[in-house]
């Protein structure tokens, strides 16, 4: 009976070992995957220079430089062939002994390499419906244009900014009273983006050491722009070419800065890259399915750090004054605003319809007018956007509504359950159609 006991016990010490090795190899074999994901994103990168976003691997991941002239011969075919190969590769890992959390990441990884065989096709000349694009590269499609919404939005803007002329022209007008004289504007973001900080180190610490500069800059189609650098570092650059508003400071601050963009890229870097040993971290494409998530999670940023009250009572007690703007009028100009947001969706719109050959750039620009109460140059610069990055636009405001439905849907009313979930939302890997 010892002995009978004996072998039993070594035969289920020899299945446990054969488990577990059999676990670590199929853990090779993902990152066997996320390494040839990374050399891929590099490769297509030449290309396609906009795509990487980020990377901080190893220098010799990077591909030899092209022979000039040749960044336009994308060999698409072949890329997506690689594409197909690392796809079939991690198809073929078992799951079954893995963790959630890594199950989580293969998941994520595939999602990843088949967005990136997306967008080698498109840069090699294969043409896509907006949307058709968008759920191939995103994982995420706006929904139709509600005009009848916007019609609406626009007659309680009517009542908001009366006078003779044009609606767009009275806005237009009623927006340069809060314009913020160029040499003030430094100040005002600087006070925006420690008062962000503020109220979110206490719910997401961050790593000693994390730090970003800012510059100010003009000749670009976007409004703000986070460069992670790696090691914790950001550059926040600023759009001053058209005139800053009084009510975009503390937007920036939070969307490019805390708890944005710079806070999401530190968790990324800590999390799935310093502690896990995960690679493919090391590289962030512009096009991916995380940019919804990333957008979405840096636009309702402000709604989590600041209660409406808050919000209102910090840029009118401190950044109205610091600005020479009269702080006795902040409340009537940020309930225009928040009705401003309402025709949000007239944005993704235009660049859809123009995009798609539904109507000409002319068509687009006075939807914009019209819809978006843009001035001719602020719609020729979103419509510039939209020409350089295509169906991005639809991460802003779908990434909106997954994350902010997501979050509510989960939070039960908990304010600091909400900063869990957002925090998480970025040190665990989640796709779009998670939050759904």
């Amino acid at each position: 009976m010892i002995r009978l006991l004996v072998i039993a016990v070594l035969m289920l010490g020899t299945a446990l070992s054969s488990c577990g090795s059999n676990s670590e190899a199929q853990r090779a074999a993902i990152d066997r995957v996320a390494e040839s994901y990374v050399r891929l994103c590099l490769e297509l990168g030449q290309y396609d220079p906009d795509f990487v976003d980020a990377y901080t691997g190893p220098e010799e991941w990077k591909p030899a430089s092209l022979p000039e002239g040749e960044e336009h011969l994308i060999p698409a075919g072949e890329l997506a062939a690689k594409a197909d190969a690392i796809v079939a590769e991690l198809d073929a890992v078992d799951l079954a002994g893995l963790s959630d959390i890594e199950k989580r990441r293969v998941k994520f990884l595939r999602a990843h390499i088949v967005s990136a065989k997306a967008r080698i096709e498109l840069v090699g000349g294969k043409k896509m419906a907006f949307d058709e694009e968008s759920k191939a590269l995103y994982d995420a499609v706006a929904e139709p244009c509600d005009v009848a919404l916007l019609d609406a939005a626009l007659v309680g803007l009517e009542a908001l900014v009366p006078g003779d002329g044009e609606l767009a022209s009275r806005v237009e007008a009623y927006r340069a009273d809060f314009v913020i004289p160029k040499d003030l504007i430094d100040p005002v973001f600087a006070r925006a983006i420690a008062e962000a900080r503020n109220r979110t180190l206490p719910h997401i610490p961050l790593p000693e050491g994390e730090s970003f500069d800012t510059e100010y800059v003009t000749g670009v189609s976007w409004g703000a722009y986070n460069w992670y650098k790696g090691d914790y570092r950001s550059l926040i650059q600023v759009n001053v070419e058209l005139p800053v508003r009084i009510s975009s400071p503390l937007g920036l601050a939070v969307h490019e800065g805390y708890p944005g963009h710079h806070v999401q890229n530190i968790l990324v870097e800590k999390n799935m890259l310093n502690d896990q040993g995960w690679m493919e971290y090391t590289v962030q494409p512009l096009y991916c399915p995380q940019a919804t998530l990333n957008e979405g999670g840096a636009n309702l940023g402000i709604e989590i750090a600041f209660t409406e009250e808050e919000r209102i009572a910090f840029i009118r007690d401190t950044l109205f004054p610091m600005a020479g703007l009269d702080p006795s009028r902040a409340e009537e100009y940020l309930k225009f605003e928040k009705l401003t947001r309402k025709l949000r969706g007239a944005r993704t719109e235009s660049v859809r319809k123009y995009l798609d050959g539904d109507w000409t750039r002319e068509e687009a620009s006075a939807f914009l007018q019209k819809y978006s109460l843009m001035t001719e140059a602020r719609a020729d610069m979103y419509l510039r956007f939209g020409e350089k990055y295509r169906s991005y636009v639809v991460t802003y405001d779908v990434g909106l509504k997954l994350v902010k439905n997501y979050i509510e849907r989960e939070a039960g009313g908990s304010s600091e359950r909400r900063w869990e979930l957002l925090r998480d939302l970025y040190a665990v890997p989640h796709l779009p159609s998670d939050l759904e």
